[in-house]
């Protein structure tokens, strides 16, 4: 992996993980900063465009037009109790029987899962920020 994308995975896995929630956002936005990296080396992305957020969040969504669109579409987790487990806490599981119960009264688990992919998105937007200039000889 590129420098700037380990330095980018650092910020992201040292962001936020008391919770969780905040645990399965770290989780999506490392497999995100994964996929950019294979569309960097398979040169499908320029690295320069890390620092263009508008850019970067395009690249990410990787053709869908939002996080729910991403995750309906089958570019991320698929099956209710993949993503429970991944964003639950046990107590939450145990509420939701592993999934097989709604999340909650307003969505579904893929619009959960929408919701955790577009707050790993602003987690590797700041990262972004966080690593702008820095000195790839460190």
């Amino acid at each position: 992996m590129n420098e700037r994308l380990e330095r980018m995975a650092d910020y992201v896995k040292n962001y936020n993980t008391r919770s969780a929630w905040c645990r399965g956002v770290t989780e999506y936005g490392l497999e995100l900063l994964e996929k950019l990296n294979e569309d960097i080396e398979g040169e499908y992305f320029d690295l320069e465009d890390i620092d263009n957020p508008k850019l970067l969040v395009k690249q990410l969504l990787n053709g869908a037009s939002d996080w729910k669109h991403y995750s309906r579409n089958g570019c991320s987790l698929i099956y209710n109790h993949d993503i429970a487990n991944r964003l639950c806490t046990p107590s939450e599981l145990k509420r939701t029987r592993n999934g097989k119960s709604r999340p909650n009264k307003t969505e579904e688990w893929l619009d959960t899962q929408a919701r955790a992919l577009y707050q790993a998105s602003l987690v590797i937007k700041y990262a972004a920020e966080y690593t702008k200039g820095a000195s790839d000889e460190n």
